[in-house]
């Protein structure tokens, strides 16, 4: 693939993606006229209609919905390659790990110390990121493994699940709520979560790359729980290592359990991935071993 052709799928994606050709135009720093002989180049190039244009809209012919699915795949693919050749060319490389901070079940100091033992480990470096952040973080070759929470979009990756625990529902201590021992998600009708999508709904899909989040922590994040102004669903063991006393934690009824997995590109061939992902699997089958042991009082 040459420059010219990786330039006019960006070009397709920005216009596919607004269907707009001024806004794509704004977003790609560049003017509409050329944007628009671009699109007619590649229309020409391909032999289809990719946009059905009228005086006001635009809109995705049947090929350009399939251009637009692998355009991005392809660069997505693009932009990894140069990622990755840059990280493997370091003087001194390490093994890049993304990871939402507190979103890792409490084993991430295990598993590091773990891996650290394997001889093909490298030194490690956390790539923190943004709830759902990690797989495309993958994808665009800014990290080598991750841990990440399920569901997600694993499109182009390998995962192997951890742990899996229940999800509460983080509400502020004076919520009537907060005098129920259990709830369901109807009964969270009228609250709102930190991207604003109704609470009884359920968790809502993570925000696009680049979307404006009104808070970034868990920190901030409870801070707004606690005033009242959302309600937040978190793992039990997120609950767990972040007790507060404005915030009430409830489990709920017919929310579905997480998984955290451990997460990898499908083509990966790093032993030093390999060894972390050994570690990881371990750390988690022995907590789990020590949680499903029964705990036998003795008597003297």
């Amino acid at each position: 693939m040459n420059d010219l052709e990786v330039r006019q799928l960006r070009c397709f994606v920005a216009v596919a993606e607004e269907l707009h050709f001024g806004r794509a135009a704004d977003r790609l720093s560049m003017t509409q006229p050329p944007l628009s002989r671009t699109i007619r180049s590649l229309e020409r190039q391909l032999g289809v209609t990719l946009f059905e244009r009228t005086t006001r809209q635009v809109e995705l012919t049947g090929a350009g919905e399939v251009l637009l699915r692998d355009a991005r795949t392809a660069l997505e693919a693009v932009t990894a390659a140069a990622h990755r050749a840059r990280h493997a060319g370091s003087a001194s490389p390490r093994l890049r790990i993304a990871l939402k901070a507190d979103i890792d079940g409490g084993l991430l100091p295990q598993i590091l110390d773990a891996y650290s033992t394997d001889p093909a480990a490298l030194p490690p470096e956390l790539v923190l990121g943004g709830f759902g952040a990690q797989p495309q973080a993958l994808r665009d070759g800014l990290a080598d493994v991750a841990l990440v929470l399920r569901p997600v979009d694993e499109r182009g990756l390998d995962s192997e699940p951890l742990l899996t625990e229940p999800v509460l529902v983080a509400m502020a201590a004076t919520d009537p709520l907060a005098a129920r021992t259990r709830l369901c998600l109807a009964d969270l009708t009228g609250r709102r979560l930190l991207d604003g999508a109704p609470a009884d709904e359920g968790p809502t899909a993570p925000s696009q790359p680049g979307a404006a989040a009104p808070a970034s922590n868990l920190s901030e994040i409870f801070s707004l729980v606690e005033t009242g102004s959302i309600v937040f669903f978190a793992p039990a063991s997120v609950a767990h290592r972040n007790p507060r006393p404005g915030v009430a934690y409830r489990p709920v009824s017919d929310l579905p359990n997480c998984t955290l997995a451990v997460a990898w590109p499908q083509d990966a061939r790093s032993t030093a991935v390999a060894a972390f992902v050994r570690a990881a699997v371990a750390i988690a089958g022995a907590h789990r071993a020590r949680a499903e042991t029964p705990v036998h009082s003795t008597t003297a």
